[in-house]
């Protein structure tokens, strides 16, 4: 089923992926804070370990049948160098430098959080490329799952009666 989507739709589902992603942080015991920062969305800090998170996020929502599209998550470009941009924002408050992808459909929704430096060893290609992305495939679900240094939350949605208003 495609997804109806409002003409603010894009800062919205931003805004929640970062919202939710900051909540399952605060049932793990870190102090969250979100943040306006170029390159850097939320900073999370774990105060038994010490570690101070630099979290970007990227949220997307996905139409029936286009819910193994990869998300791009680094631009590498030249005139827009994301992975810089959060490098330099996580030097600045003295944070180790994480990725969050967000992505929702009409009957899930799946959170993955990991570091980017884990993300570098394990899943960006070895051949540099303008945008990196963090796949969606079965093949990549699968090793997300198997991996202890991806975090995961899958969360399915039980909808009833909703739209008769909308209608």
């Amino acid at each position: 089923m495609d997804i109806a989507k409002s003409s603010r739709h894009s800062k919205l589902i931003g805004e929640f992926g970062e919202a939710f992603l900051s909540n399952w942080l605060s049932h793990s015991r870190f102090e969250v804070t979100i943040v306006d920062h170029t390159g850097l969305d939320i900073i999370a800090y774990h105060q038994k370990t010490k570690r101070r998170l630099g979290i970007t996020v990227k949220s997307r929502t996905r139409d029936s049948g286009k819910e193994a599209v990869s998300v791009n998550i680094l631009s590498n470009q030249k005139d827009s160098t994301d992975r810089a941009k959060l490098l330099a924002a996580c030097e600045a408050f003295a944070c180790e430098a994480w990725l969050a992808v967000y992505v929702e459909s009409s009957e899930s929704a799946d959170l993955y959080l990991t570091s980017l430096k884990h993300y570098d060893e394990k899943y960006r290609p070895s051949k540099p490329r303008a945008i990196d992305t963090w796949n969606m495939g079965n093949k990549e679900k699968s090793a997300y799952a198997a991996d202890p240094n991806v975090w995961h939350i899958h969360v399915a949605f039980s909808v009833t009666n909703w739209g008769l208003v909308c209608k």
